[in-house]
């Protein structure tokens, strides 16, 4: 009752009440900002992980022995995993790419277009008759008189080749064949079925998609496959998956993950989230020791209230938390307005989408929102424990206060 009396404005004390809404305010603005903040920053991590996942592994099964022969046996074991929500054999090899107007160095990926997994991360992109397209096996010693095989190309590439849907490509790739283990090169002609644009710039303008029998045959490798790339249920269960797997599997098989591919990335966005969130945390420790200041100008003024109190009867425990009462309440109040605004102008930021970024830079042309709850107590939490840390100098020096002394002065 003390503490919210000492709140109210009253003639001689207005400027300690100002003093204590700017305070309230100064709380709100750093609470507000670190919300905003860390709503931004995990919707640029959650965005850049779901484009670098749509077209990679989440997780992959490699073998130490080279290309796997019988990869349709591990797809069953791989199934039936715990987590697992389908798996897809590929192969996967380098060449260069030319066409009329351009030459480019490429990664071919070799995929099968009617695997589910491998469905829906192309139909994203592109439309059921391209994923037809890449279906066609690469006839040997193919010429311009046969069909040729479809490639879906990125759309970076695509631009440097200066291709578009039906235009003739032809790619050159290094290939080891024979028991000498001798390097050869082949080269075959290819029609450009769809172009596709993923927003991460490394697919875009190096990676090509090629039918699973068409890379077989082209590479030298019939009937294998270099990996398995596996489906999840759940990104969160990535590490119990990938550890389940490599007991079902055994020592023969190297399983992987997107979190080591992915490492410098994720550990970049958590940098930059500590390093934000540490300078915003201390524009809310500005306002708390805006809020020492203040505590201790309405200890000075209220000196002789404080020796009547103790001279009534009050502890010195009871005054100090008069006093951090009043600091708390000023907190509290500055946290949840912080809290408010914050929610708001991420739902505006989500919702109406009224900031723009460079498409080019980023992959996407507004800011991604990604407001978890967690962040909003991990924030007030934080806000409340400096507010509060702020209160107990003043209130410590209030509860010292003699009555004797103050009554004499």
């Amino acid at each position: 009752m003390i503490a919210l009396r000492y709140l109210r404005a009253r003639r001689k004390d207005a400027f300690i009440s100002i003093t204590t809404l700017f305070t309230a305010v100064g709380v709100m603005i750093g609470v507000a900002a670190l919300v905003v903040m860390l709503a931004v920053m995990s919707g640029f991590e959650t965005n850049l992980r779901q484009r670098m996942l749509s077209l990679s592994p989440q997780v992959q099964v490699q073998s130490f022995s080279g290309a796997i022969a019988d990869y349709g046996a591990i797809q069953g074991r791989i199934d039936r995993t715990a987590g697992v929500a389908g798996s897809d054999p590929f192969i996967v090899g380098q060449g260069l790419i030319s066409s009329a107007h351009g030459l480019s160095g490429i990664v071919v990926r070799g995929v099968e277009p009617r695997n589910p997994v491998i469905a829906a991360q192309l139909q994203r992109y592109v439309g059921a008759a391209a994923l037809r397209a890449l279906e066609r096996s690469y006839p040997a010693g193919a010429g311009a008189a046969h069909p040729l095989s479809g490639l879906l190309l990125g759309a970076a590439l695509a631009d440097k080749l200066k291709v578009k849907p039906g235009d003739p490509v032809r790619i050159v790739a290094p290939i080891i064949s024979g028991p000498n283990a001798q390097l050869s090169t082949r080269s075959a002609d290819f029609r450009v079925a769809a172009v596709f644009d993923s927003g991460v710039q490394f697919i875009d303008s190096e990676v090509i998609f090629m039918g699973l029998g068409t890379a077989q045959d082209f590479f030298g490798r019939p009937g294998k496959a270099d990996g398995i790339e596996v489906k999840l249920h759940n990104l969160d269960a990535t590490t119990a998956v990938t550890s389940a797997l490599r007991g079902a599997l055994g020592h023969k098989f190297r399983v992987s993950n997107w979190m080591e591919y992915d490492q410098a990335a994720s550990a970049g966005f958590a940098m930059l989230k500590r390093v934000y969130a540490l300078v915003l945390l201390l524009l809310i420790g500005v306002a708390a020791f805006n809020l020492i200041a203040t505590l201790i100008m309405v200890v000075m003024e209220k000196r002789k209230d404080i020796a009547v109190l103790l001279a009534m009867g009050a502890t010195p425990a009871e005054v100090r938390r008069i006093f951090q009462l009043k600091g708390i309440i000023v907190g509290a109040a500055g946290t949840a307005m912080g809290l408010g605004i914050g929610t708001l102008t991420c739902f505006a930021l989500s919702r109406y989408q009224f900031i723009h970024i460079p498409r080019k830079i980023y992959g996407i042309s507004t800011l991604p929102i990604d407001a978890e709850p967690l962040s909003f107590v991990l924030v007030a939490v934080a806000s409340m424990v400096l507010c509060y840390l702020a209160t107990i100098y003043p209130a410590r020096q209030a509860s010292r206060e003699t009555p004797v002394e103050v009554f004499r002065s």
